[in-house]
């Protein structure tokens, strides 16, 4: 039995008290709910065809298309990120990632007020303070706005401010992706599914291919990413940064962010584009940070993201260099001391990709939440972060 594996099969008492009854669980689920969100979006998929019609999407006439706006806080965010390439190369329309955080604070100044816009936004809980007041703010006001909200919580605060809008649509996931843990794990990664569903509405054929692809890999990756995490959270790293380009800059900012929320901050992270990094964060990195790199699987991009492993190398910047790919290139076994891709080569786009990849970043916040001997289903013991946010005041 793999590690995780061993985390799930401990007693029931043995789980709550180390805090342990949600999230390995959540973690290890997700291959086998990506079928159930894919089910939803299929059963669900005239209403939503028409509803994104008549916002523009797809129309034949660019100038009538959206401008699409993926809003989300935190994770949710960062669903948004790993979003925008592929909504925009099949969409052929612009589209951004913009976090309802900063909608909050600079709306004005980040929205074209007479550009016809759909905006989308990705939440667990539906209560993100912050989400809730940019939707109730953008319906009262923005009448060129139309709104698909997708969350995991059917009693969410965001559901029910659109209820019955004409100008809305609702999306609420199964009960099973709404993370009990403090960390979104599996929420994020069928939002994310969700949101490449969206990608092939007018070709769902070919997306539920390339799910089939995705399924198999994530079922095959688990194991040898957990044993991974294990051995790499029994070493004594003080930081970790990761790195990763175009949809896969999304997984490495959500793995590092994964890493530190489980960790309570005990383990700092950072994260950067691979050519990025070279341009002042690569002064982080020490003898004491693990340096783990979502490679491409365009050999283009690759060759860019290798020569900076190999670089990082030859300058023994780093104690251990982690290569995460689809499939990796004979190559990786030269640039990193550790190399990952799920036992069958998942040769999709970088767009698909972060659904498997995500899920290393997702272990390494487990097995070094416990490495801290904390409670990774609430590993803040000082209250600094909460499943939802709370005690935020929204300012006119």
């Amino acid at each position: 039995m793999n590690v995780l594996g061993e985390l799930l099969e401990l007693a029931e008492n043995e789980k709550a008290e180390r805090g342990l009854a949600h999230t390995p669980a959540e973690i290890a689920q997700q291959p086998a709910t990506w079928e159930s969100t894919f089910a939803l979006f299929r059963r669900q998929r005239a209403e939503i065809q028409e509803f994104l019609t008549t916002a523009g999407v797809g129309a034949a006439d660019f100038g009538l298309r959206p401008a699409v706006v993926l809003i989300g806080a935190g994770t949710s965010d960062y669903v948004g990120q790993s979003l925008v390439y592929l909504l925009r190369r099949m969409w052929q329309c612009d589209v951004a990632a913009v976090p309802s955080t900063d909608l909050v604070t600079h709306a004005e100044e980040l929205i074209l007020p007479w550009r016809r816009q759909l905006w989308i936004s990705f939440s667990r809980s539906g209560d993100s303070p912050e989400g809730v007041a940019v939707l109730r703010e953008a319906l009262e006001k923005r009448p060129n706005v139309v709104h698909l909200i997708v969350c995991c919580n059917a009693k969410g605060r965001m559901l029910s401010e659109i209820a019955g809008h004409p100008r809305a649509l609702g999306i609420c996931l199964d009960d099973a992706v709404n993370d009990r843990g403090l960390a979104m794990t599996s929420s994020f990664t069928n939002m994310t599914l969700f949101g490449q569903c969206l990608a092939h509405v007018g070709d769902l054929g070919r997306y539920e291919e390339i799910l089939g692809e995705l399924t198999a890999a994530g079922q095959s990756f688990l194991p040898v990413a957990a044993e991974c995490a294990a051995e790499l959270a029994t070493m004594p790293f003080a930081k970790a940064c990761m790195v990763g380009s175009g949809a896969l800059r999304a997984v490495a900012r959500e793995s590092a962010l994964k890493v530190l929320e489980l960790t309570a901050g005990k383990t700092p992270t950072m994260s950067e584009s691979a050519l990025g990094l070279r341009h002042g964060p690569m002064a982080a990195l020490d003898k004491d940070t693990l340096f783990v790199s979502f490679l491409s699987g365009s050999e283009r991009v690759q060759k860019f993201e290798m020569d900076l492993m190999e670089e990082i190398g030859a300058k023994r910047l780093v104690r251990s260099r982690v290569a995460v790919g689809g499939d990796l290139p004979s190559r990786a076994k030269a640039v990193a001391e550790y190399w990952l891709a799920p036992a069958t080569p998942l040769r999709v786009a970088d767009d698909y990709r972060p659904l498997v990849d995500v899920m290393f970043g997702q272990l390494l916040g487990l097995f070094f939440s416990l490495r801290w001997k904390l409670r990774p289903d609430s590993p803040s013991p000082n209250g600094a972060i909460s499943r939802v946010v709370q005690n935020v005041n929204i300012h006119a």
